[in-house]
């Protein structure tokens, strides 16, 4: 566990820095890809940048659900964790900032339930593509980077194809709340934050 003293020492901060960084990447990458017309854009996008993140930055969570599954499985402290998804948060709504202001339409940043179905619908699917995620986190977290990085890319990549059509797949509450709250636009959010599921 980790000691309020430790917020003293250099590893811990390194740490909520990477989570910053990353999530600032991993929500830009995706939010530019949502520009494209093309659907498969924003899936092919996160899983690739996701991979490449694990690869690079030693595998920081960049994402809130991740964060929460390893806190109520103990591998995390409580002020890791809180301070985690505070830095993956303000990375998220930098990165929608910055989307925002190079993109003209910023309404289409946001995650949206779609007209396919209902938003339980939508949450059936965001739970479902983000547990998937998480078992895939979990399984790989004691590989070699390259192998970690494919494993969690294409699951990234694959929820976000099964999901998207339904909830928009973000199976990350930051990359929703960013847009959400520079855009104003809060139509069936907490889908987003009701989705995280802890593999046993």
């Amino acid at each position: 566990p980790l000691s309020p003293q430790e917020l003293r020492s250099g590893r811990f901060w390194r740490g909520v820095l990477a989570e910053l960084l990353a999530t600032l990447i991993f929500v830009g990458v995706v939010l530019g890809a949502s520009a494209s017309p093309e659907q498969l854009a924003p899936a092919l996008a996160g899983g690739l940048v996701a991979g490449g993140l694990l690869c690079t930055l030693g595998g920081p969570q960049a994402n809130p659900a991740l964060t929460l599954a390893l806190l109520c499985t103990r591998k995390l402290s409580a002020l890791r964790g809180a301070m985690g998804v505070l830095a993956q948060c303000t990375g998220a709504t930098l990165a929608s900032a910055a989307a925002r202001a190079a993109l003209q339409d910023g309404t289409g940043l946001v995650t949206r339930v779609s007209t396919v179905g209902t938003a339980g619908t939508a949450l059936a699917w965001e739970t479902f593509a983000t547990f998937q995620l998480a078992l895939a986190a979990f399984a790989t977290s004691e590989h070699a980077a390259p192998q970690a990085g494919l494993a969690l890319g294409s699951a990234v990549a694959a929820g976000a194809l099964a999901a998207g059509p339904f909830s928009g797949g973000s199976m990350n509450p930051a990359r929703s709340l960013g847009p959400a709250i520079v855009t104003g636009l809060w139509d069936d959010h907490w889908v987003s934050w009701g989705s995280p599921r802890v593999p046993k």
